[in-house]
């Protein structure tokens, strides 16, 4: 296992080298109105010391765009494999700040979506493949189909206008209520709280579709096997048979499955996020990518590709902890 994963690892880098070459030759042929836009922006600035030209001329320097494209990628990659990503024109703070700002909103936004999410959707998932053909099978159905088929702006607008605009319960966008900072500590907590409820149930009513018949699907397919007839000839529990032997093994693509969105914790809910004004990474990487923040755009996309190499570990690790089938030569 663990020569797996070091020349998983040795891959993985190489795919991550690649990505971000292609990431960074992206941004290179973008039109350089962005760069003279942030420039013109810099200079008309109070207490502006440089020129428009003098900017744009620092900022191509900056991330190697007077530079070919290879030599300005080798350039920028010496400086980002230190760390230093330079500073978000959009948000005017270095990008690893503003990714230290946000990223935690967007975590804890990805985390009670997945527990609701895995909550709810993986046991309807195998009550619906109990009761096949049943008024249960086919209202989960129904339900999951709705949930896939239903875009992410329908859904959050459909809850903004039942809870926010007809009953009133919740704000329509925003973290914080407009006494923020006449409340305590811990009325400050539940008041953000409260925020993150019609983005969290979007969440999770976009995404238990696919999970639901995921899990209905693999369900059926182990309960139609040998071994569970053969527990049953046995004289074994229905609730033992469900739940211990055709269970466990219904859980092994679906772990490979939740492994892999696992990382999805931290790549944030652009969308979501954008809609209810969620300052996650999603949000702030929505607004550096319409106004042309070539930097925190170039660190985001290679954060993404990360997460994602690093989600498809994780899935081929947990398939073969909990199939004991399989192993790795």
């Amino acid at each position: 296992m663990l020569k797996f994963v070091i020349k998983r690892l040795l891959i993985s880098v190489v795919i991550l080298f690649f990505v971000m070459f292609i990431v960074y030759a992206l941004m290179y042929s973008l039109p350089t109105s962005y760069m003279e836009k942030t420039a013109r922006e810099l200079s008309s600035k109070a207490g502006a010391q440089k020129s428009a030209a003098e900017w744009l001329a620092e900022l191509n320097a900056q991330y190697g765009m007077d530079k070919d494209v290879v030599t300005g990628f080798f350039f920028w990659l010496k400086s980002a494999v230190k760390g230093d990503f330079g500073d978000s024109w959009q948000w005017t703070v270095p990008v690893t700040q503003e990714f230290h700002d946000t990223i935690w909103y967007s975590f804890a936004l990805g985390l009670l979506s997945f527990i609701f999410e895995v909550a709810i959707a993986i046991p309807l998932g195998v009550i619906a493949a109990k009761k096949q053909y049943s008024i249960t099978d086919y209202a989960v159905t129904v339900v999951a189909l709705i949930g896939i088929s239903m875009p992410t702006f329908f859904v959050a607008t459909v809850y903004k206008l039942i809870f926010s605009v007809k009953l009133g319960w919740f704000d329509i966008s925003g973290m914080q209520s407009r006494n923020y900072v006449n409340l305590s500590e811990v009325g400050k907590f539940f008041d953000v709280a409260k925020h993150f409820v019609l983005p969290t149930l979007t969440l999770v009513t976009i995404s238990i579709g696919s999970l639901m018949r995921y899990t209905r699907t693999n369900t059926l397919e182990v309960l139609n096997a040998d071994y569970i007839r053969t527990a049953r000839a046995k004289g074994l529990s229905e609730r033992r048979v469900i739940g211990y032997h055709a269970f466990r093994n219904t859980l092994i693509p679906i772990v490979t499955i939740l492994g892999g969105s696992l990382p999805g914790l931290f790549s944030g809910a652009l969308i979501t996020e954008t809609l209810f004004s969620i300052r996650g990474i999603g949000y702030a990487s929505y607004h550096s990518m319409v106004n042309g923040d070539i930097p925190f755009t170039m660190f985001y996309l290679s954060f993404m590709a990360i997460l994602t190499l690093l989600g498809n570990l994780i899935a081929d690790i947990l398939y073969a902890v909990v199939d004991p089938r399989v192993r790795v030569n």
